[in-house]
């Protein structure tokens, strides 16, 4: 128990700061920065990967995601790549259907 409200008193004491940090004018670019810089090279691993065997589509998500937070332009390209995924499950559920249903 001693522990979790340490944890807990730790947690807070860090929300705080980036708080602080983040709602003042200086700070308030430098989270844009940030994120920008964070989600744009997570997103081009993504891409990537997509030559180089790896988790790319686990990846651009991600990376789209993280750029979302500040971009809205990010927002609309992660719902298309959503929508994609979302239509490449349903016909890889349809393949291997058809193909369990061969055997």
């Amino acid at each position: 128990m001693r522990h979790q409200r340490k944890l807990n008193a730790f947690k807070q004491r860090v929300i705080n700061s980036f708080r602080d940090v983040f709602d003042n004018p200086v700070g308030r670019p430098a989270k844009k920065a940030v994120i920008t810089v964070v989600g744009v090279c997570v997103t081009l691993l993504g891409l990537l990967l997509i030559i180089l065997p790896g988790p790319a589509f686990l990846l651009i998500p991600v990376g789209l995601g993280i750029l979302s937070i500040e971009y809205p332009v990010a927002r609309k390209w992660l719902r298309k790549c959503q929508r994609w995924m979302t239509i490449s499950a349903k016909k890889a559920d349809d393949f291997f259907e058809r193909r369990k249903a061969k055997n």
